[in-house]
């Protein structure tokens, strides 16, 4: 295979696993999505005691839209509260609630297992050298998004 073959084949694999991915972490829990998991985990382990629509977002690497509809579903099951910040009521401000507290308490032993799963046939080098591999990503999917972003 060329190396422009396996650049193609990894840039298609990423795709196809994060769908599987998603499929897998969405049959975890009938009241949160993978993506939703993501989220609140994110807010769980911000320093910040809640953080504006905008900088989850950003966080989360999604649109604001997209984080704003999940905000929302979550939010109708009790699980995050959105208040305006009150210097700025432009802004939205999400925080968990004690319910979703208590729900990922709940989970904790199965999200445990499914990363253990997930990850269960590496290396401690193969998990460094993944995170290497996806720090390039990042950097170089940042490199894109200021190449691209420049033509809208």
């Amino acid at each position: 295979m060329t190396e422009l073959a396996m650049k193609a084949y990894l840039f298609g694999s990423l795709f196809t696993l994060s769908n599987r991915l998603q499929i897998a972490g969405d049959a975890l829990d009938e009241k949160m999505t993978v993506k939703q998991w993501l989220l609140v985990a994110i807010l769980y382990k911000s320093e910040e005691k809640e953080l504006s629509l905008s900088s989850l977002a950003q966080r989360m690497g999604s649109s604001r839209q997209n984080v704003k509809k999940m905000v929302s579903l979550l939010a109708k099951q009790g699980f995050l509260s959105i208040t305006q910040k009150a210097d700025d009521k432009r802004y939205l401000m999400i925080r968990p609630t004690v319910l979703c507290l208590e729900h990922c308490k709940g989970r904790e032993a199965e999200e445990e297992r499914f990363i253990t799963t997930l990850f269960s046939d590496f290396t401690r080098e193969d998990l460094e050298s993944l995170l290497q591999g996806f720090a390039l990503l990042s950097k170089n999917i940042e490199t894109l998004e200021h190449m691209y972003a420049s033509k809208e």
